[in-house]
């Protein structure tokens, strides 16, 4: 590819935004541009270089070998820009995941953020489970997430940060009226030959399905099977009143009208939380939200895991080593 004397920043990130969705529609959706401008950015781009970096098929777009050269390069030149904004003071609020709204870890870490850097704007996100936050932090669609890091894919993980925040412990919420709900904490035993609903089918959290996977072989527990995706409390409550199924979930989970959330013990199994956010990524709110996750861990004793709890070896190897 020859070198052009100029590049238009706003042409790379129409480029990177069509290599990373390797569709036009969606890509012109998440940079909320016409489809037709942002082909024509593309276009202008390719001429620039004088070089095609898409194959365009009515079934599919594809990078070309020139396409695959270009955008690491084209990512990091749009990182610096993004630095340089932060610098001068005209960065957009740094996009924060707390994966569903009411869950404690995220939301204590965000809230001591914005008290170390008052003059940074940290907003919040609800993205539901790691997997699909990854994806939009790859992305560059929202900057950090919580959740189970040993869960994700390789390819994603490479392209990802992490620090540990939290062993926290796991409970199963029950319908009120359901005989183990009785009991101020749930032996795991108690489970066996129960359907435990654990996110089955949910292309946001395969991460949380694994989990329960993992906790639940050899113990006679089943994984409930895949459930209509309930967008809302509203509507999750809706489904999980018709099946009756407990759901796995962690201590701090809001209990639901009609339920109650019951501490899981005899071994206490343990959800790993790391911060994650996207390698390179450099920006003040981000060390402000990093600083905050050590101090909150550290006052909560979030990283001490208890004697006898249950992790997974490849989750505790994990958490033992970050960036």
């Amino acid at each position: 590819m020859p070198a052009p004397a100029h590049l238009d920043p706003r042409l790379l990130r129409a480029f990177v935004a069509v290599a990373e969705d390797l569709h036009f529609t969606r890509a012109a959706a998440r940079l909320y541009v016409a489809q037709q401008a942002l082909s024509r950015d593309v276009r202008r781009l390719e001429r620039e270089l004088g070089a095609e970096l898409f194959v365009r098929t009515t079934r599919q777009v594809t990078l070309t070998a020139d396409g695959e050269r270009l955008l690491p390069y084209a990512r990091r030149v749009l990182d610096a820009q993004d630095q340089l904004l932060a610098a001068l003071g005209q960065a957009r609020p740094l996009l924060v995941d707390l994966n569903s709204a009411g869950l404690v870890t995220g939301r204590l870490v965000l809230e001591r953020a914005r008290e170390l850097a008052p003059g940074e704007e940290l907003m919040a996100r609800y993205e539901s489970g790691l997997a699909h936050a990854a994806a939009e932090m790859a992305a560059g669609r929202i900057d950090a997430s919580f959740g189970r890091f040993a869960g994700l894919p390789p390819a994603l993980c490479a392209g990802l940060a992490h620090q540990p925040v939290r062993y926290e412990p796991m409970a199963v919420v029950l319908p009120e009226d359901h005989p183990l709900a009785r009991l101020p904490e749930v032996p795991l035993s108690a489970l066996a030959g129960e359907r435990v609903y654990a996110g089955a089918g949910n292309p946001r959290t395969p991460e949380w399905t694994d989990l329960a996977h993992r906790l639940f072989e050899g113990r006679g527990i089943e994984v409930a099977p895949p459930l209509p995706l309930a967008v809302g409390v509203e509507e999750f409550r809706r489904i999980m009143d018709r099946t009756r199924h407990p759901i796995l979930a962690v201590v701090s989970f809001p209990a639901m009208e009609s339920t109650v959330v019951r501490p899981l013990v005899d071994p206490v199994p343990l959800s790993p939380v790391s911060l994650v956010w996207r390698k390179g990524l450099v920006r003040p709110a981000l060390n402000a939200l990093r600083r905050a996750a050590a101090q909150v861990a550290a006052e909560n004793d979030w990283l001490r895991a208890p004697v006898g709890g249950w992790i997974p070896a490849t989750d505790s190897a994990v958490m033992s080593v970050h960036n």
